[in-house]
This record gives C-alpha cells, structure tokens and sequence, in this order.
C-alpha cells in the first residue's frame, strides 16, 4: 500500500530498503533488504563504520522503519543521519485509505505525481480461466470462514477451475502450496481470471498484479482505510447471499 508514496518520492539516486519479502515487488529502483544492510542493528550495537558512510551519503532518507523504536531513533539523531521518520500506520478510527495516508506523509519529498493505485508490473499474458482464493490473512479475525470459502469454491467449478493460495505462515491447506518469492506469486495471480480474499496481504498483491479481485470484509477490517485498490477490485461485506 505504500508502493505509491514510494514511486512519487523517486529521483535519479535513490534506493528502497524494505523487509526482505518485499524487496522482489520493488520494480521502480534498486532495493535492498534491510537486513542485509545492518540497519536493523542501529541502537543495538555498535554501527558497522561502512553502514554510517552509506546512509550520510543520502541527502534525504524518509523512513517508516524505526519509528516506533526509541533506541533507534536515538542513534540516529546521534549520529546525525539525515532521517525523517513518518508513522508506519493511520491512527486508529482514521478515515482516510492507508495508500493516501503514506501519499500525504511523502508529499513534501515528493517528485512526481501518483494516481494512488499500488501496481506491481508482471510480464504481458493472456489471463487464464481458472479463480485463485486465498482464505487466510494475518488475523483470524479477519477471514471469513473457511467452509464459507469451499461452498464458494464448489459453486465456482461449475464454470472454471479453483486453484487454492496460501502464505508462508498460513495454516497448512490441502492442495494449496505457498509461493515465498512475492513477485512470483504476483505474476501467477496475474493470469488468473480471478482472486477472491480476505483483507490480507495477498489480495492486495493481485489486485497490484491488475487481476480482477473479489476482497471479502468482515467487521475486524474498515475497507475505506484497508481496501485494496484498482480498477478491477470489487469488496463483498460480510453478509452475501452465499454467506
């Protein structure tokens, strides 16, 4: 969801330092995994001396990691890095969407403007009749239920081939196998006709990928903050006829 503030902020020497999954769905600039940088030491221990040249080598870093980290923070201003550091999430009871939130936080180091859509570019193919659903997110309380989701499934078959999605740290699924290269998945959601969810991560992945997304909201998820966005994303309440 912040793919958009992350592409409006760019300029000819910049880089994206992400969480290790992400890093594959970079496609606009060279990214590295922030693990592998040391960043994530700051605070902790004593810096590696290449690390501090590196970052006092950027004129501007706008950061959502460690701000919720004293220790970090602390380093930091300590070492006098050029950071500015921005909420990683709305406040609760915000009305505002999650993509336009991290838009508004980017606008004063923005170089471009954004339409606010997340895409993830996937190579050109000519989409496939078969429906993926993902019936897991990062909170139970989020997902519909999962015999909800196979009575949806059964319906389906009559027209076209159900395929099964799950994450890393989902529960085990019968026929479903998890894909860890996140681009990867992106690229097979892509083909698919369509995806139907819950609000997790993975929807939000193939509605990037343009695949035509069914996102399902129960009352744990607000979809004006949370929703996936495109032009061929539909969100379902809790409370369908099928529910």
């Amino acid at each position: 969801m912040s793919l958009p503030a992350l592409e409006s902020v760019r300029t000819d020497d910049f880089e994206v330092w992400a969480a290790s999954p992400n890093v594959p769905l970079v496609r606009f600039a060279p990214a590295r995994a922030i693990s592998s940088t040391g960043l994530d030491l700051l605070g902790i221990t004593d810096p590696p001396p290449l690390l501090i040249e590196r970052l006092r080598s950027f004129d501007s870093i706008v950061s959502w990691y460690g701000a919720n980290r004293p220790e970090f923070r602390h380093e930091v201003a300590r070492l006098h890095l050029p950071f500015t550091f921005l909420p990683a999430l709305p406040a609760a009871g915000a009305d505002t969407h999650a993509t336009d939130f991290y838009l508004g936080q980017v606008r004063p180091f923005a170089t471009r403007e954004s339409d606010g859509i997340p895409r993830v570019p996937c190579p050109a193919a000519p989409p496939e009749n078969y429906a993926v659903i993902h019936p897991f997110s990062g909170s139970p309380r989020k997902n519909w239920p999962l015999g909800k989701f196979r009575a949806l499934a059964a319906r389906l078959e009559r027209v076209m081939p159900v395929r099964w999605c799950r994450g890393e740290d989902d529960p085990p699924l019968e026929g479903a196998v998890p894909i860890p290269d996140l681009y990867e998945l992106a690229c097979r959601l892509a083909r698919a006709r369509l995806y139907i969810g819950n609000d997790s991560g993975i929807t939000h992945l193939a509605a990037a990928a343009g695949t035509p997304v069914l996102a399902i909201f129960g009352p744990a998820s607000d979809p004006a903050v949370w929703a996936p966005r495109g032009p061929n994303v539909r969100i379902a309440p809790w409370g369908l006829p099928y529910d």
